[in-house]
């Protein structure tokens, strides 16, 4: 992945609304969500919603498409892999210790677990 890709869809993320936009679409998983559902479910008028959207679609984190009269959007697992590889590549420096708890959260047996301690 490019820098200027990764600080692009890190900049997306960098404020709270399209993060919380990004977090329900991702427990919504590969069904996806109406953007009507999406704007109840947050409290966000339409208007601002479509702006987040469209913030988040650029960055590739997002997709969308039509279904009859609605427009499904979803996350976009691929591109946030990327990220997250991009990211953890030059990880531990021969200390995997530092990484344990991520490759714990990447190993579960079911993607859908809760952390321990909390629950779902």
């Amino acid at each position: 992945m490019e820098l200027e890709t990764a600080v692009r869809r890190l900049s997306a993320l960098a404020q709270d609304a399209r993060l919380q936009v990004l977090r329900l679409l991702i427990r919504a998983g590969s069904e996806g969500l109406a953007a009507g559902e999406i704007a109840r479910q947050l409290s966000v008028p339409p208007n601002t919603l479509s702006a987040q959207l469209n913030v988040l679609a650029n960055a590739q984190l997002v997709r969308s498409r039509r279904q009859g009269r609605s427009i499904i959007y979803q996350a976009d697992y691929d591109r946030m892999t990327e990220l997250l590889a991009y990211l953890m590549e030059d990880c531990c420096e021969g200390r995997p210790e530092v990484c344990a708890p991520l490759a714990e959260i990447a190993t579960r047996t079911a993607c859908c677990e809760a952390p321990k301690g909390r629950s779902s």
